[in-house]
């Protein structure tokens, strides 16, 4: 059952204040096993490799404490399986048995993580690993921490003083968004940094398009470097908002034509600057040179996986860029969510009226060998 509301408030409302401060074992301090540990334990720097945005396809990163600890704080892109009911919720882990499953909770006097792990192990899976230092050793390291949509509403509803940022492009926050949002995209973070509030400790919180989506922790991080001293993600971001509290209707917005059989030939989305999933697959299946392919993901992301005949030109580039891209036939943006890819469409569509584009507006998961999967369900 969920804390009433003045309460968790209240809790949300220290946690803010005072995230920085939570103790921890010393950075350099060696983590001494204790009796009833997992046998495989991991620190913080191996843990900082799996524990990124976007989140790594071959590690699942899961959170044992309560649901209530969960909301009010988390390792970004953690999911949340408390111990207690460890044996309800085994449906969120993977099928394949051999998959990495990193288990943390409240540091090292906090034993559920451990417990999840014997658990696990007994299910059958054979690549297990636990962070004992925990989110306390996170946070005392200075990392992001998100919230869930369920301490977001809490804040909005409350009218609390804190401004969340929707670090999307302008046509995808325009699109829907976490009400009272301020829209202030990555990639136009500098240009707009005036809109953050004058005081910079007034809490922030960034979200984006969820757990692959860098952009909120990008704009985070580039707010504590501008000194704002709390700052938060919420980093499942529109996806879990929409899923929890549903959509605002969008003004002038139209329901899609129905889908006509996949076509060799571009078959754009009812605006016209997108490609449908179904035309897109169709052409990289059987014509892939008769397009551009432009990834627009960081370089990093890039290197672990992308479509065969892409070329890279990350989002941040592309404003400076946009002037060597070839006009001879037409042009697909694409990166992970569509969010990317939609803003450098809008970029290039400023200076280069002669070219014809489109981008994917739909999630994107890339594989080392060259293969993808689109999802063909776009917003």
């Amino acid at each position: 059952m969920k804390a009433a509301l003045p309460i968790r408030l209240a809790i949300a409302a220290i946690f803010f204040a005072f995230a920085g401060a939570s103790a921890a074992p010393a950075a350099d301090a060696p983590v001494t096993p204790k009796e009833g540990w997992y046998k495989t334990i991991v620190d913080l720097k191996a843990f900082s490799e799996y524990a990124v945005i976007p989140t790594r396809d071959d590690v699942i990163v899961i959170d044992s404490r309560p649901a209530r600890k969960y909301d009010e704080g988390h390792i970004p892109g953690a999911i949340n399986i408390p111990d207690t009911f460890f044996a309800k919720k085994t449906d969120l882990l993977p099928k394949d048995k051999s998959q990495l499953l990193i288990f943390y909770c409240g540091g090292v006097d906090c034993p559920l993580s451990h417990k999840s792990a014997f658990k696990a192990e007994k299910l059958g899976y054979t690549n297990i690993k636990v962070f004992a230092e925990g989110d306390p050793a996170w946070i005392k390291a200075g990392k992001l921490i998100s919230i869930s949509e369920v301490v977001v509403k809490e804040l909005i509803d409350s009218k609390a003083n804190v401004m969340i940022v929707d670090a999307r492009p302008t046509r995808v926050f325009a699109e829907g968004s976490v009400p009272t949002a301020v829209n202030i995209p990555d990639t136009f973070f500098d240009k707009m940094k005036d809109k953050l509030p004058a005081a910079k400790d007034t809490p922030l919180v960034f979200y984006c398009g969820g757990d692959k989506c860098p952009l909120s922790p990008k704009s985070a991080e580039k707010a504590k470097a501008l000194g704002y001293t709390d700052v938060k993600l919420f980093q499942a971001g529109y996806p879990a908002w929409k899923q929890a509290y549903g959509a605002a209707p969008v003004a002038g917005a139209t329901a899609a034509p129905a889908a006509k059989p996949a076509q060799a030939a571009i078959e754009a989305g009812p605006k016209g600057d997108t490609i449908t999933v179904a035309s897109f697959n169709k052409i990289m299946a059987e014509a892939p040179g008769s397009i551009h392919v432009i990834d627009v993901r960081d370089a990093s992301e890039f290197a672990k996986g992308h479509m065969k005949g892409a070329l890279n030109m990350p989002v941040g580039d592309v404003m400076d860029k946009a002037a060597s891209l070839p006009a001879d036939k037409p042009i697909v943006f694409v990166c992970a969510t569509g969010a990317r890819s939609g803003e450098a469409y809008d970029i290039v569509k400023m200076d280069r009226q002669d070219l014809k584009m489109y981008f994917v507006d739909a999630p994107i998961t890339y594989r080392a060998d060259g293969t993808y999967e689109v999802m063909t369900a776009q917003k």
